[in-house]
């Protein structure tokens, strides 16, 4: 791979699947215990979600291959996050609910929190020596 790229884009992949397999389905989860006044269940579940995103921030920064865990674990939480959050606010305008941008935009400093939390244990996993199996068979 060219170093003078700046992102891995098979790295951002990976990881904002892994975000959307983990993560979505706990904000969905979340968003319909709030919407019930569940409080206690929308909390573990925006845990999850959370989770989720840190989970897909830490694989992207652990597979990408240009020394940039930091900014590949920010920017697949962040990415993620954003396009998800777009279709969650569309089909609120569509449905004729009010969409609560506070909230929105409150839970992307926390996405992007946990993104460079990912990014970091991305970039420790490497440093202790763990690498991907696909770098290992290449070795």
């Amino acid at each position: 791979m060219e170093t003078s790229q700046r992102w891995d884009t098979a790295a951002l992949r990976m990881g904002a699947m892994v975000s959307l397999i983990f993560a979505i389905p706990f904000s969905i989860g979340a968003s319909w215990a709030a919407s019930r006044d569940s409080t206690a269940l929308a909390i573990w579940l925006v845990l999850g979600a959370v989770g989720g995103f840190t989970l897909g921030a830490g694989c992207a920064a652990w597979v990408q291959r240009l020394d940039l865990p930091l900014s590949h674990g920010l920017v697949t939480a962040v990415g993620t996050y954003s396009a998800a959050q777009m279709i969650f606010i569309v089909v609120q305008l569509v449905s004729g609910n009010s969409v609560n941008w506070f909230g929105a935009f409150f839970n992307l400093s926390v996405v992007g929190g946990v993104g460079l939390i990912g990014g970091w244990i991305g970039r420790r996993l490497r440093a202790k020596g763990f690498v991907p199996s696909f770098e290992r068979s290449s070795q």
